[in-house]
């Protein structure tokens, strides 16, 4: 006996609309073969699909610092100024500290030919720090964003709308699944004037995705010197 279910997702309606959608498909044998008749199993086959539409409950989001400096030095502690006082806003605009989880941090040097007159190639220092961040508070996001931004934030890499937690909403597509994948197989057997056996087989595909915007800033902060020690977020 040979029998296969399969799951697949579909993209989401809308910006505020999430689906976990899934394919089924099942071989229902209508009789077991033997080794020593060599036949191939009777199977049929089909695509059973489940699908849910829900609302999303949280925003997740990049947001970043870059500073340019001629050293490393001042590029490093005028970032660290800038992210502490963007972690500040957050936490003033109501996300909580488990939702902010440093993502990125990185220096690198950029090298620009000489000026004219001068024989020395002009030498800048680039640091960035990322964030990512959970807005559970849907009705927020665009203050926590403009807020960010007042603080000195530069870089905003989109905001995703999703769930906090998906187990509930998958259960609930597989059922369906299931059930959509059984009935065509009854269907399938009537018409052709046979009956089912046991499934062979199940193989899943499971596809979600969220809604989502793209916010992209790039603002220029002046120095903020607020923080010592290198603002780091572990979520």
């Amino acid at each position: 006996m040979d029998c296969v279910r399969r799951l697949t997702g579909r993209p989401p309606i809308d910006h505020h609309r999430r689906q976990c959608g899934r394919r089924l498909r099942r071989c229902h044998p209508t009789a077991t073969p033997t080794q020593a008749t060599g036949t191939l199993p009777r199977t049929i086959t089909v695509v059973g699909e489940g699908k849910v539409t829900i609302k999303p409950d949280v925003a997740r989001t990049q947001i970043g610092v870059e500073v340019v400096k001629p050293t490393v030095q001042e590029a490093s502690s005028e970032a660290q100024n800038v992210m502490q006082a963007v972690l500040d806003a957050l936490k003033a605009a109501g996300v909580a500290g488990k939702d902010i989880q440093t993502s990125g941090y990185n220096i690198w040097v950029e090298r620009r030919p000489p000026a004219e007159g001068k024989t020395q190639d002009e030498v800048l220092y680039h640091v960035t720090n990322q964030v990512q961040v959970v807005i559970r508070n849907l009705d927020s996001v665009a203050e926590v964003l403009d807020a960010t931004i007042d603080a000195g934030a530069n870089n905003i890499f989109g905001v995703t709308f999703g769930l906090d937690d998906t187990t509930k909403v998958k259960s609930e597509a597989r059922a369906k699944a299931i059930a959509d994948g059984r009935a065509k197989a009854e269907e399938l057997a009537t018409l052709n004037g046979v009956k089912l056996g046991q499934i062979a087989q199940v193989s899943e595909v499971i596809g979600s995705s969220g809604g989502y915007f793209l916010v992209s800033r790039r603002i220029w902060p002046s120095p903020a010197a607020r923080a010592a020690g290198w603002p780091d977020q572990p979520g």
